[in-house]
């Protein structure tokens, strides 16, 4: 065992009994020396998640220590990549449980399916670890309210993925938005537009070999396995995700409330919806307008296609942002422009990144500093409160009117219901 290997050991060690003699809380405060390594564990193991463990692996003071996937597959993937990275085997678990109790485990990624991101998350925090959770770290509205108040009462640290946060492109933009350069922001639009494409239906069938189907379900309804519920596509069913209104339009309605910064969760909710290309094939409209409104009269738009091969100023992904002298143009491609009075002349502008590694390291720096980050729980609440109440007010065709100091839909028993959800046991949250 080497020095510095054999310093982080004992530093571990003796800091996994100092936290089990403190409260949550007072752990929090604890100072971190710069000697100290963070250990760190990734729960679900696809994609973004792999993404996460090889930035991890690449970090001057990370560790992964330990890996979650329901899917052996993937689970023994990451195995190989952090041996082959680092010489030792982490630990490797299907049930994310079994992560919770180990002290040297400082911060959790989680990079699931939606319907598991509040279950880990409070599971999670309540055991002291601090968390990034992919986007929307809620898959209901009531979840985020839980998260955000689990992670205060434990003083714990949350990240949400929404990564253009930390893009130097949307900080320079804030700072003109905050310098006047437009004016006052009244109102901003946020679009997702794009091109999807059918699958096959298929029949149900057997669950793949490695896979743990049950915990996959997890707080879902317990339903026959069918690969168009799996991998890749279960975005597309409630049970599981959130529709595109929740997956890529959780970015843009993020930045949207970047933009716009109005006060608190907006007070009513208009959306209109159908499908186009989709009908019958998915459980959430291609083709969708809503609007917010909040107590401070500003009115923020979302706009959803599906079903088109072209966007918007350029960008299949991207906001407006109006205020009393001009406009702003910006997409999480890593872009803004500002146009200026009536002739709309060329004001600043920038090209750049997408923020996923300034974000990451956001969340790093956090952890030791116990600042906020720039994506925290109560952005995280606040922004995923978008995605969900345009789902509630398409699915029950009302305008909803929405009090923010009780987050409870008024006048409105079936909508203010739909703001949670029924958990299969022992999962709710």
């Amino acid at each position: 065992m080497n020095q510095l290997t054999r310093r982080t050991f004992l530093s571990r060690s003796a800091r996994g009994a100092a936290l089990g003699a403190l409260s949550p809380v007072l752990a929090a405060r604890r100072a971190w020396s710069a000697n100290d390594r963070l250990g760190m564990a990734v729960i679900g193991l696809r994609g973004i998640g792999f993404s996460h463990l090889k930035r991890i692996l690449a970090g001057p003071d990370t560790d992964c220590l330990a890996v979650c996937d329901v899917d052996r597959e993937f689970r023994e993937r990451a195995v190989e990549t952090v041996k082959q990275a680092t010489g030792r085997k982490p630990k490797a678990v299907v049930d994310f449980r079994h992560l919770l109790d180990d002290p040297a485990i400082d911060a959790v990624v989680i990079a699931t399916p939606h319907h598991w991101h509040a279950p880990i998350a409070v599971r999670a925090l309540r055991a002291g670890k601090d968390l990034y959770v992919e986007k929307p770290a809620s898959h209901v509205f009531r979840e985020g309210r839980v998260i955000l108040d689990t992670a205060r009462k434990h003083g714990r640290i949350v990240q949400q993925g929404t990564q253009m946060r930390s893009s130097p492109v949307t900080l320079k933009a804030g700072e003109l938005l905050k310098a006047g350069v437009i004016g006052e922001v009244k109102m901003s639009k946020a679009w997702n537009l794009q091109r999807h494409r059918h699958r096959t239906p298929v029949p149900d069938g057997p669950v793949p070999p490695g896979v743990d189907y049950d915990l996959w379900l997890g707080p879902a309804p317990k339903r026959p396995f069918n690969a168009n519920r799996f991998h890749n596509y279960w975005q597309w069913h409630r049970d599981y995700g959130n529709g595109d209104i929740g997956n890529d339009g959780s970015h843009d309605l993020d930045m949207a409330r970047f933009g716009l910064n109005p006060r608190g969760l907006p007070i009513r909710i208009t959306a209109h919806g159908s499908c186009i290309d989709l009908k019958g094939l998915r459980e959430y409209p291609d083709n969708m307008m809503v609007a917010f409104q909040y107590p401070d009269d500003k009115v923020l738009l979302y706009e959803d296609r599906g079903w088109t091969p072209y966007g918007r100023y350029g960008f299949d992904s991207g906001n407006a942002f109006y205020g009393t002298e001009g406009f702003m143009v910006f997409s999480r491609r890593g872009y803004f422009q500002v146009y200026l009075g009536k002739k709309e002349e060329k004001g600043p502008g920038m090209r750049g990144g997408i923020g996923k590694e300034e974000h990451f390291a956001n969340f790093l720096d956090c952890v030791r500093s116990r600042k906020q980050p720039n994506a925290s729980a109560e952005e995280a609440h606040l922004s995923c409160a978008l995605s969900h109440l345009g789902d509630i007010a398409y699915l029950t065709q009302r305008v909803l009117h929405l009090d923010p100091k009780t987050e409870t839909i008024l006048n409105d028993p079936e909508a203010n219901a739909m703001l949670t959800k029924e958990y299969r046991e022992p999962w709710s949250v």
